[in-house]
């Protein structure tokens, strides 16, 4: 058998400090490395003294790069594969290379590291046992809706040119929906920007944010059949003396549903 094989590199998002000491490692042990861009992986190799051979592998040569380097495996090679910033194959190119490589009956090695999706998540403080990962947004309304309006936390890049449109249509459909917005994260600017959907979308509106951007979108309010059970023990405690407000509240800790959602079903108050 071979002992060619795939190991695949995430790389810092932003500090290069943030590189872990196994990915320097395969990076030096590698006979070759496939990167998006050689010029920004020789700005990192040589940061650390790391000397390598790079061969370009991006969305535009990926399926003809593919099988020249599954025969380097094949022949006994190590090939680190990295992308630009963070794991490869999440919104970067390597999903062709990791399918043929597994195909051809050859060991994929995947390192942990940085990833903009988790740093975003945990920075928004937004739930996260509950969530899912979608890309780059769509720009159809409809197709934006629908990833939208889902009930889990929903983490995304977008261009910072689209940020104000997709808050705007956010807030459309929900505007009190929790958010936050993550640019440059591990960055000297590094920001993050927590709201309501209504609140966000007015700040960025005549204001789109600089550099590379992470949208965190909190879950959806389920459907007002969803929360009956939970809305029955609000109306008991309202009955009993409690505020809607704080009743919504107490709720909303012990059900899990959306305290807004179950005082808006109770006063029929307009969304806020």
């Amino acid at each position: 058998m071979s002992t060619g094989r795939l190991i695949v590199c995430p790389t810092p998002i932003g500090n290069l400090e943030d590189v872990t000491l196994r990915v320097l490692a395969a990076l030096r042990e590698a006979d070759l490395v496939a990167c998006e861009d050689t010029r920004r992986t020789r700005i990192l190799l040589d940061r650390y003294g790391v000397t390598a051979t790079l061969l370009s592998y991006h969305e535009h040569n990926e399926r003809r790069r593919a099988p020249e380097l599954v025969k380097r495996m094949n022949d006994g090679a190590v090939v680190a594969l990295v992308s630009d910033a963070g794991m490869p194959l999440v919104s970067d190119p390597g999903f062709v290379l990791v399918q043929r490589t597994i195909a051809a009956g050859l060991a994929v090695e995947v390192l942990p590291g940085p990833s903009a999706v988790l740093a975003a998540l945990v920075a928004s403080g937004l739930p996260a046992n509950h969530w899912r990962f979608v890309g780059f947004l769509p720009r159809r309304r409809k197709e934006l809706e629908r990833e939208l309006l889902t009930p889990e936390t929903v983490v995304a890049f977008e261009s910072p040119q689209r940020v104000a449109a997709t808050l705007k249509t956010l807030a459309e459909l929900d505007p009190g929906r929790p958010a936050a917005v993550c640019r440059e994260l591990t960055k000297l600017h590094e920001e993050v920007f927590r709201g309501t959907a209504s609140d966000l979308a007015s700040r960025f509106a005549d204001k789109p944010p600089r550099g590379e951007v992470a949208l965190v979108i909190g879950p959806a309010d389920p459907e007002p059949g969803d929360i009956a059970p939970a809305l029955d023990a609000v109306k008991r405690l309202v009955d009993a003396g409690a505020k809607p407000r704080a009743a919504s509240r107490v709720v909303a800790q012990l059900t899990g549903v959306h305290a807004n959602a179950l005082y808006r079903a109770l006063t029929g108050a307009p969304p806020t």
